[in-house]
C-alpha cells in the first residue's frame, strides 16, 4: 500500500474543507501549506491591481515564502496537492512548495477548488516546479465535494 499525503494551500477555507474530507476519505496524512506572511483580505482583493495576490500572479517567477519546510513529502508515494484557482492557475505558493521538496519519482495529483474556473491549466503551471514527478490530470471540486466523489478520483489517480 502506498503512503499518501494530502498537502494543500487554502486562503479562504474552501480548499481546506475539500483537503480535510479527502484525507479522511482515503486515510492519508494531511499537511497545510502556509505562507510565511499570511494573506489578508486586502491581499486577496483581485479587483485591486496593487494587491499582493494580483502582483504575485502577474509575475510567473514570484515565489512567496513558506512558513515552514516540514511537509512529510519524503515518506509519500503519492501527493494529492490542493489549491484554489487564482487567475486560471494555482497560486504561486504551490510552485514554492514543489520547489522546496524532492518529488522525483512521486505521483502528484492536483485538485483545485473554484466556483467556475477550469482545472485545464493547472498541471502545465506547476509541472516545471517538480520536473521529476509524474503528474496526473488535475481535477476541480466544489467546496462541498462528497466522500464518494473524492474516493473515486483518488483511486483513479493512484491507478495511473
Amino acid at each position: 500500500m502506498s503512503q499518501k499525503l494530502v498537502a494543500y494551500f487554502s486562503a479562504t477555507g474552501s480548499t481546506a474543507r475539500v483537503a480535510h474530507r479527502l484525507a479522511r476519505a482515503i486515510d492519508a496524512e494531511l499537511y497545510e501549506i502556509k505562507a510565511a506572511q499570511p494573506y489578508s483580505a486586502a491581499d486577496l482583493n483581485w479587483h485591486d491591481n496593487g494587491s499582493r495576490s494580483t502582483l504575485e500572479m502577474a509575475d510567473k517567477a514570484a515565489r512567496p515564502a513558506l512558513a515552514d519546510h516540514n511537509a512529510p513529502v519524503a515518506a509519500a508515494d503519492i501527493v494529492y496537492l490542493g489549491a484554489p484557482i487564482w487567475w486560471s492557475v494555482p497560486p504561486r505558493i504551490i510552485n514554492t512548495f514543489l520547489e522546496a521538496y524532492d518529488f522525483e519519482g512521486k505521483t502528484v495529483a492536483c485538485f483545485v477548488t473554484s466556483g467556475g474556473s477550469s482545472a485545464s491549466a493547472v498541471v502545465s503551471a506547476v509541472h516545471p516546479s517538480a520536473p521529476g514527478a509524474h503528474f496526473t490530470a488535475a481535477r476541480r471540486f466544489s467546496a462541498g465535494a462528497g466522500d464518494k466523489e473524492l474516493q473515486q478520483w483518488a483511486k483513479a489517480a493512484e491507478a495511473v
